[in-house]
């Protein structure tokens, strides 16, 4: 039988699906839930900076109207109460360790490099395995430059890297200008893995009532192709693992992303819609064409087909259409 365990950060993962940051990672009943289905690692619903930010500000006026000092190893945090965002969120990590065996993953949701960094010291003496930097750059400001928002991704990596020593993955979007350049940067930084790619909130407009409203929450099958690209160019060329995210619905695209190089995969919109159990089929699905292929563990395939080993690796670079829309 398959041998379906990987590895993923210098984690053992049992198997290559990670459940991804969402609501469904957010109550210690749904990671049992997750584990027993087959989940290889748990990224933790992320925390917002605004939300760390916002509290830690809190916590300093009243200690400072108390006469204390403010103490940068957030110690103070263990005298929060339960209530509170980032003592709640220390509290399911802890539990997590103790009713899972899965590798968990904090997350945070980050756009600048001030103050919060401090708080992932707290995420790892909680217990978790590693730290996932959910990073939120949208290119909008015409008076910057792609250096000066590149800058803050690695002030946030590096100000995160010098406050813990568990492994740190940083899930990014395409929005880049040279997105294979600052890939390989990141990758040179020390980090442990990067996440190809995040998916961000989107607007949408309402015709009929003129108004902006979200556009649709989840991912489709048919957006796995944009990572499945970058994840095969990348993969092998750079000093770090990568994992593949969005689109990622069935064991077809996960036997894909894997064969481009990932060396796991994350999903939320596919256990929305289809439930946990869900990812057993991905995994018996992964499994059987294993068996039919002959393959015994990941390892054998991983990268199989990345661009730098395929027999076709112009087959990744080609952007433009050169028949199938060039009849009537």
């Amino acid at each position: 039988m398959p041998d379906l365990s990987t590895s993923y950060m210098g984690l053992k993962l049992c198997s290559p699906i990670i459940a991804s940051s969402s609501g469904l990672t957010n109550s210690l009943q749904d990671i049992i839930e997750l584990e027993k289905n087959g989940a290889g690692a748990i990224v933790l619903k992320s925390l917002f900076e605004e939300e760390i930010v916002t509290e830690m500000e809190h916590e300093l006026n009243k200690m400072q109207s108390e006469n204390y000092l403010y103490p940068e190893t957030m110690e103070f945090y263990e005298n929060y109460d339960v209530e509170d965002t980032l003592t709640s969120y220390l509290k399911l990590i802890d539990d997590c360790k103790k009713n899972v065996s899965i590798p968990i993953i904090a997350s945070i949701n980050c756009i600048t490099s001030h103050n919060w960094p401090y708080f992932a010291k707290s995420l790892e003496e909680a217990g978790a395995d590693a730290i996932e930097l959910n990073i939120s750059i949208l290119p909008s400001d015409t008076e910057s430059t792609c250096v000066e928002n590149e800058k803050v991704l690695f002030n946030i990596i590096k100000a995160v890297k010098h406050e813990v020593t568990i492994p740190i993955a940083v899930k990014i979007s395409s929005y880049f200008s040279n997105l294979a350049g600052i890939v390989s940067q990141i990758s040179r930084t020390g980090v442990d893995g990067i996440v190809m790619f995040n998916r961000f909130y989107s607007p949408d407009i309402d015709v009929n009532n003129f108004e902006v409203i979200p556009a649709p929450l989840f991912s489709t099958p048919n957006d796995y192709v944009i990572p499945l690209r970058w994840i095969s160019i990348m993969s092998e060329r750079v000093e770090c693992d990568l994992a593949a995210s969005t689109g990622v619905h069935d064991g077809n695209t996960l036997i894909k992303m894997i064969l481009g190089g990932a060396a796991a995969v994350q999903v939320a919109s596919t256990l929305y819609k289809n439930g946990f159990a869900h990812m057993q089929l991905m995994l018996n699905e992964l499994k059987n064409w294993m068996e039919e292929k002959d393959f015994s563990n990941i390892k054998q395939i991983k990268g199989m087909l990345s661009q730098s080993r395929s027999i076709n690796p112009a087959g990744y670079l080609r952007i433009q259409f050169m028949k199938h829309f060039s009849q009537k």
